[in-house]
C-alpha cells in the first residue's frame, strides 16, 4: 500500500466514512473554503499544546522543530535511549504512520498520549458519565497498534491530556459497556479494515446528510449530490444508518414516497433490519413531503400551549472549548404581540468564571422578575446547561428552583415537545433555523451559526471591538426572535 494510513485519517473516518473518501480521492480544488470557527479550533489547538508543553514541571524530549523526514529516526534514537517523554514524536510501520504529541515511557515500553484542546471523554463537562470518545480512541489505538508492531508497547493504555488538566487513560481492551461489549480495540480494528478498502476503492461510501456536516469542506460538493439523486438521508431523521439499511429495497425519496409499503412489512417487521413499520411509514410521509412542491407542514394532533400574558424566547450561547456559557438571551412579548418585543441579553463580558455567574445570576433574577410567564426554548440544551450552572454557583439558585423554572406547565420545548412529536414538515431538517427561514424568518447575519458566533466571541474578547458584541447580540437575539416566529408559525397549523 503506498499510503500509510494516519490518525488524522481514522478521525475523519469516524466521523464521516465519505469525507475520508473524498479526502483521498477528490479534487481539492471542490473543497469549500475552511470556515472560521475551524480555523479557531485549529489556531486554539495549536495554543492549548503549546500552553501544556511550556509548563511541564519535568524533562523532555522535544522533537517539535524538526523536520518530518527526521523526526521518525530521531524518535527511534530517543526511545533506544530510554528517554523519558518525547513530544512531536513519529512512529511507522509499513501501511500505519503516526505523530502522537507525546510518547511516555512506562517500565519497559511506551505509551501514546495526545494533547486536546476539549475535553478527554463524552459527557465528561456536563452531567452523563463520561465514555471514552471514539474518535480519540482510533487515534490512540493506531499510535498503540504500531508501538506493538515495533515491540516497544507498554500496554494497551494510552491517554489524553485534556481541556480540564485531566489524564484520561483508555483501556484499549475494557468492554464499552454492560450492553456494548465491544472493545475500543475491536472498533479500531473495524475502522482501520474500513480505511484500508476506502483507500483503495473510491467508490465504497456514499455521501450522507448529517449533523458533522456544516463545518466540513465538502459540504457544498456533497449537499450538491445529495439533492441530486434525492438521497434517502435528506429525510428528517434518517440519516446514514438507517439510508444504507434501506438502499437494497428503496433508493431515492421519491421511491420511498410511491412505494408500496404494506408489501414490506410481515406483522411487527419490516424487510429492513432495524426499522420497525411505524418508523417506516413516517419516513414514508416525510418522503411524501418533499416531493409535494405544494406541501405544507402540519400537525398530528391538537396541540394547546400553556397560556401567561408574558412570553419569554430563550437561547443561550456557550463556548466548548472553555466549557463556558457566555450569553443568555431573552426576546419578552406581551399578549402576543410582536409590537411589544424586547431583547433582554446578559452577556459574560470575560470568560471568566466571575463573568459566567454573574451572567448567569441576572438571567435567572429577570426570569424570576417576570413570572408568571412562559418559557420557550429549543431543544434541551438550554435546561441541561442551566442545570450545569446551577451546580457550579450554588448560590445563584437552588435544584428546586431551576427545575420549577423549566417544569412542562410553564416551560416548552419547542423542538423535542412540539416539533419531533407532534408535526411534520417539508424540510430535510428540524433544525431552528430551517423551519424558521422556511417561515419566512431571515437572520440579520450573512454566516448564522452558533459556531461561527463562537469564533466571534472569541475575536471580541483579543479585540473589544464594539462591532463584534453587536454582532454576537443581533445573532443571538435573531435566534430568539426566530422561535417566536416558529411558535406562531405551529400555532397556524391544520391537524391532519
Amino acid at each position: 500500500m503506498s499510503t500509510s494510513i494516519t490518525a488524522s485519517m481514522l478521525y475523519n473516518l469516524v466521523q464521516c466514512p465519505h469525507r475520508l473518501s473524498l479526502d483521498l480521492h477528490e479534487d481539492p480544488a471542490k473543497r469549500d473554503p475552511e470556515s472560521k470557527f475551524v480555523k479557531l479550533l485549529w489556531e486554539k489547538g495549536t495554543a492549548f499544546e503549546q500552553e501544556v508543553i511550556q509548563n511541564l514541571a519535568l524533562p523532555f524530549t522535544d522533537l517539535s522543530t524538526k523536520p518530518s523526514d527526521e523526526r521518525e529516526r530521531l524518535t527511534s534514537e530517543a526511545m533506544a535511549r530510554e528517554d523519558e517523554l518525547i513530544y512531536a514524536g513519529r512512529i511507522r510501520t509499513d501501511n500505519l504512520l503516526g505523530d502522537p504529541d507525546l510518547l511516555r515511557r512506562q517500565g519497559n515500553g511506551y505509551v501514546a498520549g495526545d494533547i486536546k484542546s476539549g475535553a478527554g471523554e463524552e459527557g465528561a463537562s456536563d452531567v452523563s458519565d463520561g465514555k471514552p470518545k471514539k474518535h480519540y480512541a482510533v487515534q490512540l489505538s493506531l499510535y498503540t497498534d504500531i508501538l506493538e508492531q515495533i515491540e516497544i508497547s507498554a500496554g494497551r493504555f494510552p491517554f489524553i491530556w485534556d481541556i480540564h488538566g485531566q489524564e484520561v487513560v483508555y483501556n484499549l481492551d475494557a468492554p464499552q459497556g454492560p450492553r456494548t461489549p465491544e472493545t475500543l480495540w475491536h472498533v479500531y480494528e473495524s475502522t482501520l479494515q474500513f480505511a484500508s478498502k476506502i483507500l483503495s476503492q473510491p467508490a465504497l461510501t456514499l455521501p450522507a446528510l448529517g449533523g458533522t456536516c456544516k463545518l466540513c469542506h465538502w459540504h457544498t460538493l456533497c449537499e450538491v449530490r445529495l439533492n441530486k439523486i434525492g438521497d434517502l438521508s435528506l429525510i428528517p431523521a434518517l440519516g446514514r444508518a438507517k439510508r444504507d439499511a434501506m438502499i437494497d429495497h428503496v433508493k431515492t425519496i421519491s421511491q420511498l414516497a410511491h412505494t408500496d409499503i404494506t408489501a414490506m412489512i410481515t406483522g411487527s417487521k419490516t424487510v429492513i433490519p432495524g426499522i420497525g413499520p411505524a418508523t417506516l411509514k413516517k419516513f414514508q410521509d416525510r418522503a411524501l413531503l418533499l416531493v409535494d412542491p405544494k406541501a405544507r407542514p402540519y400537525l398530528k394532533t391538537k396541540l394547546r400551549f400553556p397560556s401567561a400574558k408574558v412570553e419569554l424566547f430563550f437561547d443561550i450561547e456557550t463556548d466548548p472549548m472553555r466549557d463556558i456559557c457566555y450569553l443568555h438571551g431573552f426576546v419578552e412579548r406581551i399578549d402576543q404581540d410582536s409590537s411589544t418585543e424586547r431583547y433582554i441579553p446578559f452577556l459574560a463580558d470575560t470568560p471568566s468564571a466571575e463573568a459566567e455567574r454573574e451572567a448567569f445570576s441576572k438571567a435567572y433574577a429577570y426570569v424570576q422578575s417576570s413570572q408568571p410567564c412562559i418559557l420557550y426554548f429549543y431543544s434541551k440544551y438550554e435546561r441541561t446547561w442551566w442545570r450545569k450552572l446551577r451546580e457550579r454557583y450554588t448560590d445563584v439558585a437552588t435544584e428546586e428552583q431551576i427545575e420549577a423554572m423549566f417544569d412542562p406547565e410553564t416551560a416548552v420545548d419547542l423542538y423535542y415537545d412540539v416539533v419531533v412529536r407532534h408535526s411534520e414538515w417539508p424540510t430535510n431538517d428540524h433544525s431552528i433555523k430551517t423551519l424558521a427561514s422556511y417561515l419566512g424568518f431571515k437572520w440579520r447575519d450573512t454566516s448564522p451559526s452558533g459556531a461561527e458566533s463562537i469564533e466571534w466571541y472569541y475575536r471580541w474578547i483579543e479585540t473589544a471591538d464594539p462591532k463584534i458584541r453587536q454582532r454576537i447580540l443581533e445573532y443571538n437575539e435573531d435566534d430568539c426572535l426566530a422561535t417566536r416566529v416558529l411558535l406562531d408559525g405551529i400555532r397556524t397549523l391544520n391537524v391532519r
